[in-house]
């Protein structure tokens, strides 16, 4: 997988990114996910704080981050999943949660056919049924926790793995009773059925659903003035965003950057939530949640054999030395 993530990377880095490795940084991203921190890397926001050019490669998943950052050709990635992060750090690789880059709750869920009429009330109804779930990610967690809320036995349940989009047709062609994803697979779904619990539900239950910005621990330690600085960027792009005033000339800029018209771009961002600087030190994130979340989605995962092991501890996982310096730049 380092292979082929290297691969991808001279490719895009011979598509014509700014600068090479041996000047600045390079960060990863993900296309078609809009973030008001691609408003701060268009307007060279990242750049003029750093001092330095901050050059951008996009990736499609997580796990291609990961491998990225082991083989030292990416420094840090923007918005990696917390599942693919629990994975890497687990299988021992040494990467660190810099912040919370985005919570989606709203934006990850579980929707059960229309026609089959059950709802949070009704859930033991589901015990038998088909359902559509993309195994070993954010989605597949929300899913094993929310039937364990409803005293459901997945083992009654015939468990498919399937991505989103693939969930999203077959509930539409009715050959799944419930399906399970995020993003525009879940808005399609969603024309086909009901989810059983809210975005603000599952969080009671401890089921958060969240991006972090993620680096190498051993860089991080050399470069935390880069990172802090870094990550300030990021804040004020958030806190620009926060302020509706911006919008008008934040959205085309951030819709062109992700890939996307900005219509779609709206409709998806407008599901996101970018928590204040503040709010990530707190005890729900950075301040002991996330660390929490984490060591249970290990274990969920180590219980389906998704992977081998999880780590007794998930706090090492964690360094918010430069989000702190970052809050009172």
């Amino acid at each position: 997988m380092g292979t082929v993530a290297a691969a991808a990377l001279m490719a895009s880095a011979q598509a014509g990114f700014a600068g090479s490795h041996s000047e600045g940084i390079t960060v990863g991203y993900f296309l078609e996910w809009p973030m008001p921190f691609q408003y701060a890397k268009q307007e060279g926001m990242y750049d003029e704080a750093l001092g330095m050019p901050v050059n951008w490669v996009s990736f499609d998943t997580g796990t291609a981050m990961s491998a990225a950052m082991a083989s030292g050709d990416v420094q840090m990635s923007v918005s990696q999943g917390v599942p693919p992060f629990v994975v890497a750090t687990s299988a021992g690789q040494d990467l660190q949660i810099l912040d919370v880059a985005v919570s989606y709750s709203e934006n990850d869920n579980c929707v059960v056919r229309e026609d089959l009429e059950i709802d949070k009330m009704s859930a033991a109804e589901l015990e038998g049924k088909k359902v559509a779930v993309p195994l070993g990610t954010a989605a597949h967690y929300g899913f094993l926790k929310q039937m364990s809320h409803f005293g459901v036995d997945v083992g009654s349940l015939d468990v498919v793995d399937m991505a989103p989009p693939d969930g999203a047709a077959a509930i539409a062609q009715g050959s799944v009773d419930m399906a399970c994803g995020w993003g525009g697979s879940l808005r399609r779904m969603l024309e086909h059925g009901n989810s059983l619990l809210t975005g603000a539900e599952k969080e009671e239950l401890g089921i958060l659903v969240f991006d972090v910005t993620s680096g190498p621990a051993s860089w991080v330690a050399e470069n935390s003035d880069t990172v802090a600085a870094f990550l300030q960027v990021t804040a004020e792009a958030n806190a620009m965003w926060a302020d509706e005033a911006n919008r008008d000339k934040m959205l085309p800029v951030i819709a062109k950057d992700a890939g996307m018209d900005e219509e779609a771009t709206m409709s998806t961002i407008s599901t996101f939530i970018f928590p204040p600087v503040d709010e990530q030190l707190g005890e729900k994130w950075l301040g002991g949640g996330a660390q929490e979340f984490m060591k249970g989605v290990a274990d969920v995962f180590v219980e389906a054999g998704s992977i081998d092991s999880a780590l007794d501890s998930y706090e090492d996982a964690v360094n918010t030395g430069p989000l702190q310096s970052a809050s009172g730049m």
